[in-house]
């Protein structure tokens, strides 16, 4: 066996120091890895020999991507160039756009840890409207108050702990909760700025999907990414413009949404009945598997014999409730709070609708290997005001502000309604479809049921999870937050601890 290390990721400005020494130096592109590894299929040189070939014939490389990629449609050769970007100066709005590519990796500036300095996004449509004026006196004044709030909160929450707030090593902690709630009353036009990191078929898939998206923001930031980039990988980045796909159909949904909706209306439904499963709070769980612990069994027993996965159903239909969970708990005897459980539990999914403020949308969003799909922030679904915001007494200022803000909205949605959530604040809330299998629901409640996240996603997470163990209790049986993980797994295992 022989392990030998391709390549690996440089700052960019040091590749630029590189070319200006070695005018030779061409060869600092991802392009000849991908053009390398397309060889692989074909060609019986060693790997690395495959590598060398490439770098000294950088032009040869990138036509010879051209071919694999463009005219032989195997896109996957352009994954193994990987792409670093800064992205700077963006609106907390445009985040969610961006971080929709599932397949690629991002790290965003928390308003849970840094303190917000006042930065805003103007969108051009609000400019155009003629309505810059009042989109930045309502943002002034939700920032005055964030100010205002966090320092409430902040006195509150170090009143609340002493014993914490007595370590100096605990400040960090007790003020990070104190912003975290105070971020609450501002705006999805706040700047942000996070760092990325794509191949380039994930950043062809981008460019050309926020080239078709309706706020100028996305085009732009379309654009100035293609332009960051085009020049490394030319061979690898060729279709960038919107497509009809890409710019017609949300638009054409939405209008045969509607016929549709005013023609089989509310009457009509409820003659049919309700559809969810069970509903707690925000969260409703509208679909699960049907006999999901039996096709979760059925799967482990699938891959640990020699059955057709018919002759597995059957096995599990016929077992008892008790050896339905002692084959869970062999699959998960060895298992941490760290360790994902076995992929056979992908078997069983779950579909939930949930209604999220935008705070706990930021951190659900994360969780990208599930299906998520949303709808429009929506005024009238009401705001998720903290607690700790009742507990100092400025709700009522809250909520004035929030009263004032959604005047601005609507005036702004009058005359362009993709851009009015700009101005709405991180308590508005919309309705999001959240399908994922049992694995994911494991990572989920590891993370977000847990005691150290954050009060508002903990409790969606809560009461996911609560949900899912209704409707698949074997399954889902060692499922919990890390926090939670060894109470659980000594019940399961009394005889381990």
């Amino acid at each position: 066996m022989e392990i030998i290390l391709a390549g690996y990721n440089l700052d960019y400005e040091t590749i630029g120091t590189l070319k200006e020494r070695d005018s030779g130096a061409n060869a600092l592109t991802p392009e000849t890895i991908s053009a390398a590894y397309a060889r692989i299929s074909r060609n019986p040189l060693p790997v690395n020999e495959l590598r060398r070939i490439a770098r000294e014939e950088v032009e040869d490389a990138r036509k010879s991507n051209r071919n694999i990629v463009f005219g032989m449609g195997h896109s996957s050769i352009a994954e193994h160039a990987v792409f670093n970007v800064d992205v700077l100066g963006i609106s907390r709005l445009l985040v969610e756009e961006v971080e929709k590519f599932r397949l690629c990796s991002y790290t965003e500036k928390s308003q849970r840890y840094v303190l917000l300095k006042d930065d805003f996004v103007i969108p051009e449509e609000v400019r155009k409207a003629g309505l810059e004026e009042p989109f930045i006196e309502t943002i002034r004044e939700q920032n005055r108050f964030y100010h205002e709030l966090y320092e409430a909160l902040r006195t509150h929450v170090f009143e609340k702990h002493r014993d914490l707030a007595a370590e100096p090593a605990n400040r960090s902690l007790l003020e990070g909760w104190a912003k975290e709630d105070a971020r609450y009353i501002i705006s999805l036009a706040t700047e942000t700025q996070l760092g990325m990191t794509l191949n380039a078929r994930n950043l062809e898939l981008m460019l050309r999907r926020l080239a078709a998206h309706p706020l100028q923001e996305g085009r732009l930031y379309s654009r100035k990414l293609y332009e960051t980039v085009k020049d490394i990988a030319p061979s690898l980045i060729r279709y960038t413009e919107a497509t009809d796909f890409d710019r017609r159909t949300r638009p054409s949904l939405q209008e045969k949404t509607q016929g549709l909706v005013e023609k089989w209306g509310k009457k009509k439904w409820e003659e049919k009945g309700s559809r969810t499963l069970a509903k707690r709070g925000n969260v409703a769980l509208f679909y699960a598997t049907p006999d999901a612990d039996e096709k979760t069994i059925a799967s482990i027993l699938h891959s640990s014999s020699g059955l057709p996965m018919e002759r597995c159903m059957g096995v599990a239909s016929l077992m008892e409730r008790e050896e339905r969970e002692d084959v869970i708990r062999e699959a998960c005897r060895y298992m941490k709070a760290y360790d994902a459980p076995l992929r056979e539990f992908e078997s069983a999914d779950l579909h939930f609708e949930l209604i999220v403020s935008a705070t706990c949308f930021a951190q659900l969003k994360r969780h990208r290997m599930a299906t998520i799909t949303t709808q429009d922030y929506d005024p009238t679904l009401g705001i998720v005001v903290p607690p700790a915001v009742q507990a100092v007494g400025l709700e009522v200022t809250f909520r004035k502000i929030i009263a004032r803000t959604e005047e601005t909205y609507h005036r702004i949605r009058k005359a362009d309604p993709a851009a009015a959530p700009y101005i709405l604040t991180n308590a508005h809330q919309k309705r999001v479809i959240m399908k994922m299998n049992a694995r994911e629901l494991y990572h989920v409640a590891r993370l977000r049921a847990d005691r150290h996240a954050q009060w508002d996603i903990r409790e969606t997470a809560e009461r996911m999870l609560s949900l899912g163990r209704k409707v698949m209790p074997v399954t889902l049986m060692l499922a919990s937050g890390k926090d939670s993980f060894a109470a659980i797994y000594e019940r399961c295992f009394p005889e381990n601890t």
